[in-house]
């Protein structure tokens, strides 16, 4: 079997910036849930999903940022989205989805926690993280464990992760901490961008393994002596970044086959929603009812 692991705070975001706005009968904007709804519908009957769970940011900010000042927040988020989050969720549930919202933790960490714990059982053949977000490369694992990136159709096992960013994924928080991460608000360590950190980490693989001396690298590289200098004066905040940057798995959440076995979409609360969201049409698109 596969399980589905489904990033549905990018999912909103995508609907949000890629379809046109729209409003429930009660004036609620609805939009983004709408498709998130239609995309999710899709993806259960095109892959013919057994198992699955979503998990949202059911709040922007996490622990990190009691970690860090500049971690990212949910400053500049649309109102419009913003009041669709707790909808969503709703939504989402009445698919017969198991939705798992995060509040302490991140969305990522949810599925970091789901990957890791069905991507040892025997009976999956495959865990499929559906989200094209660079921090959840990490937690890929040959081909058992890989991300695929629905809207592109692009699937990226551990050779996909060594081809795109140059480093396995046990090095990705290395590498996110050394270049820096824009989206999640680390900085990164100066003289350190993507072609120096990705040829330092396949080499040594972490951080705290790089030779502090230049001179003692097996690999050359420009600007070398200005590098190990910028990593010796900022170890610290690498090893910070490289932490925050490492998702976590073990978040108190029920991710076993059981939790996770799809029976169908509920009847009675998706029909309801429809009902209620003003989403005529998508009444009519259930294959599976539970």
């Amino acid at each position: 079997m596969k399980v589905y692991l489904v990033d549905g705070t990018y999912e909103l975001f995508r609907s949000y910036f890629a379809l046109p706005p729209l409003v429930a009968p009660d004036g609620r904007p609805v939009g983004a849930v709408r498709g998130v709804v239609q995309s999710l519908l899709y993806l259960l009957r095109e892959e013919e999903v057994t198992h699955i769970g979503c998990a949202f940011d059911h709040v922007v900010e996490s622990f990190r940022n009691q970690t860090f000042a500049g971690y990212k927040t949910g400053g500049g988020t649309p109102e419009d989205l913003l009041a669709q989050f707790e909808l969503v969720e709703r939504a989402v549930e009445s698919l017969g989805i198991l939705v798992w919202p995060m509040i302490e933790f991140e969305a990522d960490d949810a599925l970091a926690t789901a990957a890791a714990a069905n991507g040892l059982l025997l009976e999956v053949e495959q865990v499929v993280i559906c989200s094209p977000d660079k921090d959840l490369a990490q937690m890929v694992r040959g081909d058992s464990v890989i991300c695929y990136d629905r809207r592109r159709e692009k699937v990226m096992n551990e050779a996909g992760v060594v081809e795109k960013f140059g480093v396995s994924p046990r090095s990705i928080p290395d590498l996110l901490a050394l270049t820096g991460d824009a989206a999640d608000g680390i900085p990164g360590i100066p003289k350190w961008g993507a072609k120096t950190s990705a040829a330092l980490l396949a080499r040594y693989g972490h951080i705290d393994d790089i030779p502090q001396e230049s001179a003692d690298w097996d690999i050359q590289v420009r600007g070398a002596a200005g590098a190990a200098d910028s990593l010796n004066a900022h170890t610290s905040e690498a090893r910070l970044y490289r932490d925050l940057a490492t998702l976590r798995v073990d978040v108190p959440i029920d991710a076993s086959l059981e939790a996770l076995e799809w029976q169908g979409v509920d009847r009675e609360k998706y029909l309801a929603l429809c009902d209620e969201l003003g989403f005529g049409r998508l009444s009519e698109l259930p294959h599976k009812w539970a």
